[in-house]
């Protein structure tokens, strides 16, 4: 995963581990998305999205990833200082929290990313747990998204020159459609997932 990420941001600005950039606002801002998929509000019925709240922490493991790569420099290095926290994440059972508690783990988790202005994994990884997210789950929609995100800048995201509407649908769901055909070998996975995403959108443009 820090592979992936290093690379999709290296597409968007090659230099950017020189940047600057305020990983933790990202991540405290995509926290308050999260919270409105959760339902906080009492003025109105409101039922958890787990798929979009699934979506939001990988979101917000992106901007983390993109933390630990530029404070250790490689992705070997951050994965060695990483693999303890990690590993206690990888270990933990998912479980089940009621939606009072699992705001207010979103609310510390912000708010320690906003006072300490950086990512915390084994914060993270609890945050996760509690919302159900295991480990190979949490890898396989990570590596979609980013795998997504490549392709959008390979194809002109950047110049607005890319279409998300394939055939009359989202990419986002030509994506969970191939993810859920394809082998989740980690190590041909991303590659695979790419590939496929390619002739899907030759296939639908021709048709266009």
């Amino acid at each position: 995963m820090l592979v992936l990420q290093d690379g999709v941001n290296a597409k968007i600005n090659v230099d950017w581990r020189e940047a600057g950039n305020p990983w933790y606002r990202a991540i405290w801002t995509e926290c308050s998305e999260l919270m409105d998929h959760i339902g906080w509000k009492w003025w109105k019925r409101q039922e958890p999205d787990m798929a979009q709240i699934h979506l939001e922490l990988v979101d917000i493991l992106h901007f983390g990833l993109s933390e630990l790569l530029q404070l250790h420099g490689s992705a070997r290095a951050a994965a060695t200082c990483s693999i303890v926290a990690y590993e206690e994440y990888a270990a933990a059972r998912p479980s089940q929290c009621d939606v009072a508690t699992r705001l207010s783990l979103v609310e510390k988790f912000a708010s320690d990313s906003l006072s300490n202005r950086s990512f915390d994994l084994r914060t993270f990884g609890k945050l996760a747990t509690a919302f159900e997210l295991a480990e190979l789950s949490l890898f396989e929609k990570y590596v979609g998204k980013n795998v997504l995100n490549t392709f959008r800048q390979d194809h002109g995201y950047r110049d607005g020159t890319y279409q998300k509407i394939w055939s009359g649908r989202e990419d986002n769901e030509w994506l969970s459609e191939i993810v859920s055909e394809i082998p989740k070998d980690g190590s041909t996975f991303s590659e695979e997932l790419y590939r496929q995403l390619s002739s899907k959108y030759r296939e639908v443009s021709v048709g266009r």
